[in-house]
């Protein structure tokens, strides 16, 4: 009932913020529209269905593609690709980021040195350059890019979680737990955990979007996978068979107006979320 509660209070206080309530309704209208892709397109989007660059006409509403594939029903499913990339790897990041820095920050001592030197060193690499030469070394995929943006993602989370720890650690409640026999596996998933579970969620909440933006311009380049065709692939697709230079702008303007609405929606959500736990920060 507590946790109700606390639900019910969190979004009356998150409503009354207009950007983020627009946020999360784009975020939701486009995770609608990718669900029901099969019975939203039009088309079969692997099928040929028109002339090569038909512009928009009422029969397809976003024209075709060099080949007369409709390019609105391709756009709907490679949302499925672009929003799948961007869930699986904040998962991965916010998994590792949250474990390395509630595991340095709570033993501390030698661990915390090892694991926090292995944070300096990823956060010290150059992060677009690397995962450019790395997508390039592994190989064109979908899954080389969400490897690729997961290794070098969750350092900055691990410094973030790791600060917040060893605040939180110096408690009096948490000396109280300690004193009454508590192991530190409890005290980090019963205590530490639900004192950090902000910053942690804002992490998760952006980095969909920078995985999202990542996964786009990576396949731009070539990187992506073509068997899985996302938002970037389109793009990509679309400057190599000439889009730009026919001025086949309905190939180019959907998928990049889906890249920046979708980027939008989960910024303002992440944007509120920090403010919002920043205020309750405050007021403890």
């Amino acid at each position: 009932m507590l946790k109700k509660k606390q639900l019910i209070e969190f979004w009356r206080v998150y409503k009354q913020r207009k950007t983020a309530v627009f946020g999360l309704a784009i975020v939701v209208l486009f995770v609608i529209v990718i669900i029901l892709a099969p019975h939203i397109a039009p088309y079969d989007p692997s099928l040929t269905v028109g002339r090569a660059f038909d512009p928009p006409s009422w029969e397809h509403l976003l024209g075709t593609n060099d080949i007369g594939n409709d390019i609105l029903s391709e756009l709907i499913f490679a949302g499925r690709i672009s929003l799948m990339v961007g869930f699986i790897c904040a998962s991965l990041i916010v998994m590792t980021g949250s474990i390395v820095g509630l595991v340095s920050g709570f033993l501390g001592g030698i661990v915390d040195e090892v694991l926090m030197r292995i944070t300096d060193i990823v956060i010290a690499l150059p992060r677009l350059p690397l995962m450019i030469v790395m997508a390039a070394y592994m190989g064109p995929g979908m899954w080389t890019i969400i490897f690729v943006y997961s290794v070098v993602g969750w350092a900055s989370l691990a410094r973030q979680v790791r600060s917040q720890v060893l605040s939180v650690k110096e408690s009096t409640f948490i000396e109280a737990s300690r004193a009454m026999g508590a192991g530190n596996t409890h005290i980090m998933a019963s205590h530490i955990l639900p004192n950090v579970i902000g910053i942690i969620l804002i992490n998760g909440v952006m980095e969909i979007m920078f995985a999202i933006l990542t996964e786009a311009g990576l396949s731009f380049l070539g990187l992506g996978d073509p068997t899985h065709e996302s938002w970037g692939v389109m793009l990509y697709f679309a400057q190599i068979q000439g889009a730009f230079i026919r001025g086949a702008w309905w190939w180019i303007f959907p998928p990049g107006l889906c890249i920046a609405l979708i980027s939008c929606g989960f910024n303002f959500i992440g944007t509120a979320l920090n403010d919002l736990f920043a205020l309750k920060l405050g007021k403890r």
